[in-house]
């Protein structure tokens, strides 16, 4: 079953329609806040939570969330940089090391000092890539944002968008 996402606009107003549900059910937001900055910031809130949803409907998948992808894309990166000749080394050890700053400035913004978060989730990732053998997406480990531990995102239900990660690998 196809749900579609659809924005309409009608003079300055803007409208996202969403067809073709199992269940339709008609919603109205109503906003109200103490000046216009906080109305356009809710606004922004709501639109990048249903273009979230829109892109999950689109891809069909998910992958684990908090920091998790950009952990593993990194380790596995810095293993191949170990292949690779010349110059080109430098440009995958760079990307490599960009991933990482999703994670920090996820821990950055939750109050933890980065650095440290950082050392956990890789060892905790490194932990779990030798007991498995690999990377499973069951088990990849995130940052938990309260305590600024290693966690399995996948296990509680944290995810990012399938579409958002392989732009930023398209992207470079």
């Amino acid at each position: 079953m196809l749900t579609f996402f659809v924005p309409f606009s009608q003079g300055e107003e803007k409208f996202t329609f969403i067809e073709e549900c199992k269940n339709p059910r008609s919603v109205t937001l109503l906003m109200k806040g103490p000046n216009k900055h906080t109305l356009t910031q809710l606004k922004d809130a709501i639109n990048d939570g249903l273009r979230a949803a829109k892109n999950t409907l689109e891809d069909g998948c998910v992958v684990p969330g908090a920091g998790a992808f950009e952990i593993v894309a990194h380790r596995e990166l810095t293993k191949y940089a170990e292949e690779v000749k010349g110059r080109a080394r430098l440009g995958v050890q760079a990307f490599s090391n960009a991933l990482l700053v999703i994670p920090k400035v996820l821990a950055t913004n939750a109050g933890h000092d980065a650095q440290d978060v950082m050392v956990k989730l890789l060892e905790e990732s490194a932990r779990v890539e030798k007991r498995t053998g690999k990377n499973p997406p069951t088990e990849i480990v995130g940052i938990d944002l309260v305590t600024g531990d290693a966690l399995v995102p996948a296990q509680i239900g944290i995810y990012d968008n399938f579409i958002v990660k392989k732009q930023i690998i398209s992207s470079w």
